[in-house]
């Protein structure tokens, strides 16, 4: 059966010799000649159809060979065709191993977050367990109940990352009255720490999606609120040029080591002043980046060890990534 399924690929190879043994055997059959014998011509066609098998059973020996060495990587085609079938198999296998590779990754990144989120999820519900045993006080149940809130976000956010281009929807936003809807959401907080804010605009549009603006605006809020002490002031400002919108969070808190600052934005990594003030997922700037990124934005920080830490989210004016990259296929 083996044979036969060859065979069927090398019926060109039998269709020319068979047209070039019949071709003249016609045209001999038309002359008249008494020297031309049916023997003589049937004997010669005989010992060409042996030659022909002989060929096909040769060429079927050398492609069983080539298929049991095509494992190996260094096996030699019997065909220019072949060889270029070679080459893309082995393109092939190099996407496959990267596409592989990139999976793994994503999968290891996920369960890191999970179990990590999972860790840090559990001290606001045993902080909670604790206060319904006590007298409960109200500032801390809220303090609590928002750190649950910010770490379900981060979830939600997190998990959609890689569908962020069917569930974006960018249009003029006020960065400024988005901005005062996140420190109304954390007042409590600035009470209770007797924070001051200092807001330093009234107004600014820019072009992104408002409720992904939203998060990455509120986690940058949020770590400034963290590491900022008790009579502590955040300043919350807009800056513009030709090229781009700034909008600008500076606080006076602890600020963040030189040795940390080009890390801060990597996913996972909290630092000297994650692991020494406050626990964190170190997702919080890592996902506001990531989303800054999508949206075509970006985020900038500065920051002196003991003194400040000054936040940037630059808008580049007018632009949309995703209508750019459309243009580009065109």
């Amino acid at each position: 059966m083996k044979f036969l399924h060859y065979l069927s690929y090398e019926k060109p190879y039998i269709f020319l010799y068979l047209t070039g043994t019949l071709i003249p055997s016609v045209i001999f059959s038309t002359i008249s000649n008494e020297e031309w014998r049916w023997g003589t011509f049937l004997y010669a066609f005989t010992i060409a159809c042996i030659v022909l098998f002989g060929f096909l059973l040769l060429r079927y020996q050398q492609n069983i060979r080539v298929i049991r060495q095509m494992q190996r990587e260094d096996y030699d085609g019997l065909s220019l065709e072949g060889e270029y079938a070679k080459d893309y198999i082995e393109k092939l296998k190099r996407e496959h191993i990267r596409e592989m590779n990139t999976i793994q990754n994503k999968q290891k990144e996920h369960y890191d977050f999970i179990v990590s989120w999972f860790h840090e999820i559990k001290t606001p519900i045993a902080v909670i367990g604790l206060l319904q045993q006590t007298e409960m006080d109200a500032n801390s149940l809220r303090e609590e109940i928002g750190k649950i809130e910010n770490y379900v976000d981060q979830a939600l956010y997190y998990a959609k990352l890689d569908s962020f281009s069917q569930d974006y929807d960018i249009q003029s936003c006020d960065i400024m009255q988005i901005s005062k809807e996140i420190i109304k959401s954390h007042s409590k907080t600035f009470f209770s720490k007797k924070i001051r804010i200092n807001l330093q605009s009234n107004s600014l549009n820019v072009q992104s999606d408002p409720k992904w603006l939203q998060f990455i605006i509120n986690q940058l809020l949020t770590n400034s609120l963290k590491y900022t002490g008790n009579g502590g002031e955040i300043t919350i400002s807009t800056h513009s040029t030709s090229k781009e919108k700034q909008l600008l969070i500076q606080d006076n808190g602890i600020g963040i080591s030189q040795k940390d600052l080009p890390r801060i934005f990597n996913r996972g990594f909290t630092g000297e002043t994650g692991r020494t003030y406050a626990k964190s997922t170190g997702m919080g700037l890592y996902l506001a980046q990531a989303l800054s990124n999508k949206l075509g934005h970006y985020i900038t920080c500065t920051s002196e060890d003991g003194s400040f830490t000054q936040f940037i989210i630059h808008f580049p004016n007018n632009y949309d990534p995703y209508v750019s990259m459309k243009k580009t296929h065109i």
